[in-house]
């Protein structure tokens, strides 16, 4: 099998990489899944990505930039994406991810007109979501991790809504037939969220955020190792369909 490729589009706050580790560590982590059948492309540091031919699926990491920024790496990686044919291989984009792919496609991103949206938070699919062969593996009602201060304003056109909650319009999408975006961290665990919050709670203070109850309303779940596990079996079923051809 070809590797599944992690765009790479941020490092970790120093304080959560010595504890838990980089963001493609805690992906692999929640797949259960050998390193060696990855293949990690730090895009940040400039590093250029393979050929589309020479990967079954594409996984986007959060980051603490902003794609707002437009940054040179950033718009290269949002052009390598347009370029993929549709169809040709599933594409999940968390967070930053899900915000390049809105933004690549013709979608709008901006800064939350609420600002920070962090924690344990309740989510809902939308009739569109419960039938998705990748959000439908979830509750109709679930609770995700969540840490973005940018939001999707406007959907490419074509794109499905798949998830929302009173915060957040665009929780997940689906673009094409097999690219989508989810604005919560299914990469995250409950001890992640929780360092999150601790490593900014002076600024959190500062802007209002009750930090002790944010920190007590964190919850375990397994409902983003379910998504991405569901995410993955996608990759292989796909794989598996092009070489039947």
């Amino acid at each position: 099998m070809k590797p599944l490729l992690i765009i790479k589009t941020g490092a970790a706050l120093p304080s959560i990489g010595r504890q838990y580790g980089e963001f493609e560590d805690f992906i692999l982590r929640q797949l259960a899944m050998d390193a060696r059948k990855c293949l990690v492309v730090p895009v940040f540091q400039r590093r250029r990505l393979p050929a589309v031919k020479e990967v079954a699926g594409v996984v986007i990491t959060g980051s603490h930039a902003m794609v707002t920024d437009r940054a040179p790496w950033s718009e290269y990686v949002a052009d390598w994406l347009r370029r993929i044919p549709p169809g040709a291989l599933p594409v999940l984009g968390i967070c930053y991810g899900h915000q390049l792919l809105a933004q690549a496609f013709g979608g709008e991103v901006g800064y939350h007109p609420q600002g920070l949206e962090i924690g344990s938070v309740p989510i809902e699919l939308t009739e569109a979501g419960r039938a998705d062969p990748l959000l439908g593996c979830l509750p109709s009602s679930f609770s995700g991790y969540a840490l973005h201060a940018q939001t999707v304003y406007r959907l490419p056109a074509g794109a499905a809504q798949l998830a929302k909650n009173s915060f957040e319009q665009y929780h997940a999408f689906r673009l094409r037939e097999n690219m989508w975006g989810v604005q919560f961290h299914p990469e995250f665990s409950a001890e992640i969220t929780r360092a999150y919050i601790e490593a900014q709670k002076h600024e959190l203070a500062q802007a209002g955020y009750d930090v002790v109850r944010l920190k007590e309303q964190v919850r375990g779940q397994r409902h983003g190792k379910m998504l991405l596990k569901r995410f993955l079996t996608l990759v292989k079923a796909c794989g598996d369909s092009i070489r039947s051809k």
